[in-house]
């Protein structure tokens, strides 16, 4: 275990809510963790007058203190959450308006991706809960924007969505391939064990890292990734998951045989330099 690298392909840290990126990524490090990915998180958790391009300022920020101050390697995401267009609209912002300013947080994010400040879009995506047809269609199409834009710079997109099964699956593989975007680089955030291609159409599944869907996953094979959705909120300690679930859940597999080190390595290092297009084998 000591020579596998372990990655949490999407976790939060939050100075302003809870331990921040230092305290977080020395705990990911001391339960074995190396690779995190974070994304940013959304404007009303920094401030009310934060815009989007800080938001996503702050978290290359975050990043850069992670990979100064400790051994783990830390990678932004940056994107505008689809609960930012649910509260835009609340706020009382037109529909059209309201879109306008989503796609512009998208553009700056495939600038910073473009910059080398960031490795993907994300996270983006629809909302989990309902809202009206008109909103669902505007979350809709700046799905597909996102995808334009991470094809145009060949990066990654995260996806946030509801609870995912082939149907879903299938509907994010049509917008990837019109978008001319490599179906391999969308990554459905917080995902169930669809590991099988009839299952995600070729994406790439990123598991929430619990012992029944990361074991139900390898079932399958071991095309996924593996996450936490750590929030790094004090009123919510170890949601969704702690950040020393990913390296512990990987250490518990490997022990009881569930997991093989080529299994790890696959996981935790391959596919995610495919996925994002960096390179581990240094670290």
């Amino acid at each position: 275990m000591e020579n596998i690298l372990v990655t949490d392909n999407h976790i939060h840290v939050d100075p302003i809510n809870g331990e921040g990126p230092i305290e977080v990524a020395k705990k990911f490090q001391r339960a074995g963790g190396n690779v995190m990915i974070i994304p940013n998180k959304p404007t009303w958790t920094i401030g009310v007058s934060c815009s989007f391009q800080e938001a996503m300022e702050q978290v290359i920020k975050y990043v850069d203190k992670i990979n100064i101050n400790t051994d783990v390697n830390a990678f932004a995401m940056v994107g505008a959450h689809p609960a930012e267009l649910s509260r835009l609209i609340k706020e009382g912002i037109s529909l059209k308006n309201a879109e306008d300013m989503m796609r512009d947080a998208l553009h700056n994010a495939q600038k910073l991706v473009s910059e080398g400040k960031a490795i993907g879009i994300g996270e983006i995506g629809r909302p989990h809960y309902e809202v009206s047809t008109e909103e669902l269609e505007i979350h809709n199409k700046l799905i597909l924007y996102a995808m334009e834009l991470a094809a145009e710079v060949e990066c990654a997109v995260q996806l946030h969505t509801e609870t995912s099964g082939e149907k879903q699956f299938s509907e994010f593989a049509k917008m990837a391939d019109e978008s001319g975007m490599d179906r391999y680089k969308v990554v459905k955030h917080f995902s169930g064990p669809s590991i099988l291609e009839e299952e995600n159409h070729g994406l790439k599944p990123s598991l929430i890292a619990t012992r029944k869907v990361i074991i139900e996953g390898l079932k399958k094979g071991n095309d996924f990734l593996m996450e936490t959705d750590y929030l790094d909120m004090n009123s919510r300690p170890g949601a969704v998951l702690g950040p020393k679930t990913v390296p512990r859940r990987t250490r518990e597999l490997l022990r009881n045989e569930t997991l093989t080190e080529e299994d790890a390595y696959k996981i935790h290092v391959e596919n995610v330099e495919k996925v994002y297009g960096i390179d581990l084998s240094n670290l």
